[in-house]
């Protein structure tokens, strides 16, 4: 069973950083398709933040281009989120998702880490 864990949420003021980890069980990071991390603010849908793939490939979202970096350590099978220059509307919770191959394509999700900023 698949299990992710995201740590390292909190309140920061605008301009600040934090660093998000979610932490796998059950799979091995280092064979998944791709890691994720969404972020879903109040009354709004959730939105894909960045993915790292299996070949170390990254990808974000507009909004946090040139701000937000998705790592991976696969000695941990951890991966994280550092987010500099925070601004209010990164306000949301933060998940993290694994996309791996399982009689098909399956996406599994953490429970999400709080973020909020202070202006």
């Amino acid at each position: 069973q698949v299990q992710l864990v995201e740590s390292g949420g909190g309140l920061v003021q605008a301009g600040g950083s934090l660093r998000l980890s979610c932490a796998a069980s059950g799979i091995s990071i280092f064979n998944v398709i791709a890691m994720h991390w969404y972020r879903q603010a109040p009354g709004k849908q959730r939105k894909l933040v960045a993915t790292i793939t299996s070949g170390d490939s990254t990808n974000y979202a507009d909004s946090v281009k040139g701000r937000f970096t998705i790592s991976r350590d696969n000695a941990k099978n951890t991966v994280c989120l550092q987010m500099n220059s925070l601004k209010p509307e990164d306000t949301a919770v933060y998940y993290c998702a694994a996309t791996y191959s399982s009689s098909g394509f399956k996406t599994d999700w953490g429970q999400g880490t709080q973020v909020t900023v202070s202006s």
